[in-house]
């Protein structure tokens, strides 16, 4: 199958939510005991507790799978220092759900004085955070959202993946509206860590879109967000014969993997429409060089914006129980000018 690849503009897809409360915002009150009284009944803000001066966070992380989970981990380890009033209490759960668990419960046996927690998957907190709760120590959900009453956490703060999702589909209906491809879309999905709320959200968006649109997704599987995953089960698609024209790969890593085995069968992948997920410069300069498509952006950067909530907390301001990022997509319009500020390498 042969078409030519055109440049469109999208616009109106990254209207994201910033500073969005799902429920009522904190009241601006702050109560001694670094308490601040919630109209969700959480009354947990993070306060100095042992007198030393600085605030201990202790940072719960998924691993290290991606180039967007090292450049978030590096953002809060650059951020977290002692010059900037804090300690750092770090913990890898490389991508085990069960550890990450444990992991948090021995950050509360230290006695941090806040938790961030970047859940691997968003199931089976509630008895975790009942405990972060019940020893006072608050605790902020980041990058990916758990399936929890709103009043066992302080905020989250991250980005929307649904949002994210529906930023990369109507890219590709904008795409094909403008006549780049004339045949059936027939559409290879390829799943981040399934039960994550980045694959919830991204999978729902194409699920939720591709019946209405007459699109095809003949292949959905999970890559693990990894990209030696991510090239296995686009090789076992490339063996089973599969007709496709389009890759939805839900982040960049198992993008990288996907490409790597379409070249290694002799696949010109330049052939194929390559949705990805992040914004890795590398992946950025593959925009730049028309190996991918379009990606829709999911910012790594988190490190200095909790710090900036967490700070607000402690004045005693509203905290909204939801902050969305500010993100949008990346093609051929603009890749070149996104390339001076993307993250990774």
């Amino acid at each position: 199958m042969n078409f030519q690849k055109i440049a469109i503009g999208v616009t109106g897809v990254a209207l994201f939510l910033s500073l969005a409360a799902c429920a009522g915002d904190p009241v601006d009150k702050e109560t001694p005991g670094g308490e601040v009284s919630t109209e969700e009944g959480y009354n947990l803000v993070p306060a100095d507790t042992n007198g030393d001066g600085l605030i201990t966070l202790g940072f719960a992380q998924v691993g290290a799978e991606s180039g967007w989970r090292t450049a978030n981990t590096d953002s809060f380890k650059s951020y977290f220092v002692p010059e900037n009033g804090y300690e750092l209490v770090f913990a890898d759960a490389n991508q085990d759900a069960d550890k990450q668990k444990q992991d948090v419960r021995d950050l509360i046996a230290q006695g941090v004085e806040v938790i961030n927690l970047a859940p691997v998957t968003d199931s089976g907190w509630v008895p975790i955070l009942e405990e972060a709760k019940a020893a006072g120590i608050p605790l902020i959900v980041s990058d990916r959202q758990l399936m929890v009453d709103e009043n066992l956490y302080l905020t989250y703060f991250g980005g929307d993946m649904e949002g994210e999702g529906k930023t990369a589909v109507k890219w590709l209906k904008d795409y094909i509206d403008a006549g780049a491809i004339a045949d059936d879309i027939n559409i290879v999905h390829l799943q981040g860590t399934i039960g994550s709320t980045a694959q919830k959200g991204r999978t729902k968006a194409l699920d939720d879109a591709a019946p209405g649109y007459s699109w095809n997704i003949v292949a959905q599987q999970t890559g693990e967000f990894t990209r030696a995953k991510g090239q296995e089960v686009m090789e076992s698609i490339i063996q089973q014969g599969l007709d496709f024209n389009v890759i939805y790969s839900e982040n960049d890593d198992m993008t990288y993997g996907a490409i790597d085995a379409l070249k290694a069968a002799g696949i010109d992948h330049k052939e194929k429409i390559i949705i990805s997920f992040d914004g890795n410069k590398s992946a950025v300069q593959m925009v730049v060089d028309g190996d991918i498509d379009v990606i829709a952006e999911c910012d790594p950067l988190l490190g200095p914006q909790i710090g900036g909530l967490i700070q607000d907390a402690m004045a005693g301001k509203k905290i909204a129980k939801i902050t969305y990022s500010v993100e949008g997509f990346i093609d051929s319009t603009n890749a070149a000018e996104k390339l001076l500020t993307a993250f990774g390498s």
